[in-house]
């Protein structure tokens, strides 16, 4: 359960380092991604768990 809160938490973190670096360009790429189509969003979606999944595993050997 310790690792679930640490990885929260550095989502949190990770997060929060692109609206407070650059809050314009922030806002600029949320407005380009809410006028993407269902099906492109789900391409991104489904590429960044799969990324996230492959980054874990190497991390966890």
């Amino acid at each position: 359960m310790q690792d679930l809160w640490a990885a929260l938490a550095l989502l949190m973190i990770i997060e929060g380092i692109f609206p407070f670096l650059s809050p314009q360009k922030f806002r600029e790429t949320m407005r380009k991604m809410s006028d993407m189509d269902d099906n492109s969003m789900r391409t991104a979606g489904i590429i960044s768990m799969i990324a996230g999944l492959v980054l874990l595993y190497l991390v966890r050997l």
